[in-house]
């Protein structure tokens, strides 16, 4: 059974000063219905639903994440359910830490009048794009996300420089978020396995080139 903590313990550096890897991971297929036209205040419980959801059973991890998960030292997920499990489908027995601090960001409602009806996928990105140009509707803005994505990556940063591989089973929008930190903070990404489900990245730092 995968074990969780709420807390990182400090890592020392490794003799060599060779750092690890970060791999940022995207959550599995969630057990959600994604079919039916919905309005505004449809679409809002639906995404609540959503948050609260695990994933699909019939959605099965790939061989290339299991082998990040094997190499890693640390592993991570957000507060949310559909991160978790993916985390416990491959890591095994290793601890996973829960933390809030790799949530995803909010996708509040546009809102549009009740005789506009779209799926959930089409919701998405009306959500996002309101959501990035500042309408945040009362949930976590735009700017506080962003603010958020620099709190992550001074998690996981010390470790992976100390040499452990670090894996993070999160979320695609706000793994995407983090991008930019790692970048500014000298780690480059060497493999991209693009949004999919279980997809993920791969991030090496400059010093261990």
């Amino acid at each position: 059974m995968t074990k969780s903590s709420d807390t990182t313990e400090p890592v020392a550096p490794t003799a060599q000063g060779k750092c690890g890897t970060i791999v940022l991971a995207r959550h599995g297929r969630p057990d959600t219905d994604k079919s039916q036209r919905l309005t505004a205040n449809g679409y809002y419980n639906w995404w609540r639903g959503y948050d609260e959801s695990g994933l699909d059973a019939r959605s099965v991890p790939p061989q290339n994440l299991l082998q990040e998960a094997d190499r890693a030292d640390q592993i991570f997920a957000s507060n949310l359910r559909r991160s978790q499990e993916t985390a416990a489908a491959v890591v095994g027995d290793k601890i996973v830490r829960n933390d809030a601090v790799f949530t995803e960001a909010a996708l509040p409602p546009p809102p549009f009048p009740a005789f506009i009806r779209m799926r959930p996928p089409a919701w998405d990105v009306w959500s996002r794009s309101l959501w990035w140009l500042g309408r945040s509707g009362g949930f976590e803005s735009k700017a506080d996300a962003e603010t958020r994505a620099f709190a992550a990556v001074a998690t996981i940063d010390p470790a992976a420089r100390a040499g452990e591989n670090v894996l993070v089973c999160a979320h695609g929008w706000f793994n995407r978020m983090m991008r930019p930190v790692l970048v500014a903070n000298g780690w480059n990404c060497v493999y991209d396995g693009r949004d999919d489900y279980w997809s993920f990245r791969r991030y090496e730092c400059v010093d261990s080139k």
